[in-house]
């Protein structure tokens, strides 16, 4: 399993990143020429810029872009699973081999993980969660269907504040 974030806790973001992030933001397909010249950057620097955020885990894959239900998976779910703890790693390796697993998160408390599930239907919900139950060292889960998404995940407020140096 990943971590959820692949940057370093010690470093954080300039606002010069901040300002190239919300760039990509409002227009993802932008070049790297076109995003140095929006921003008053030499091209070098975007590029070297863009390439250390890839690296780093900051800027994710494309795939986080596409609405599963496009593809024929319109529920999606939240599986809540206590697990040995001694067999965590091994859990992690069993669930990423099940499609519909979209990710996997670490948590504290009464439940070890937080796991976000595709489904093309409740049938097909109840295979997926039987599966995840399946995989050894899985203790018991919860499974959660979402209903609506409220909040889509938004960074654009943070971005903004980083951009302008700390600035509100």
């Amino acid at each position: 399993m990943s971590n959820v974030s692949n940057v370093s806790k010690e470093r954080h973001l300039d606002a010069t990143d901040a300002r190239i992030l919300r760039a990509l933001n409002h227009e993802p397909r932008a070049t790297v020429l076109a995003l140095a010249q929006r921003l008053g950057l030499s091209r070098n620097t975007v590029q070297a810029r863009m390439t250390r955020l890839e690296r780093e885990g900051v800027l994710r894959p494309f795939e986080c872009r596409i609405d599963p239900a496009a593809l024929g998976y319109p529920l999606t779910a939240f599986v809540t699973a206590e697990v040995e703890q001694r067999r965590l790693t091994e859990v992690g390796v069993a669930l990423t081999r099940i499609t519909e697993v979209t990710e996997i998160i670490g948590l504290s408390g009464d439940m070890d993980l937080l796991i976000r599930v595709i489904a093309s239907d409740a049938e097909d919900l109840y295979r997926v969660a039987g599966h995840i139950l399946a995989c050894p060292g899985v203790l018991r889960t919860r499974t959660s269907l979402a209903m609506r998404e409220l909040l889509p995940l938004r960074l654009t407020q943070v971005l903004d504040v980083l951009a302008d140096d700390g600035r509100h």
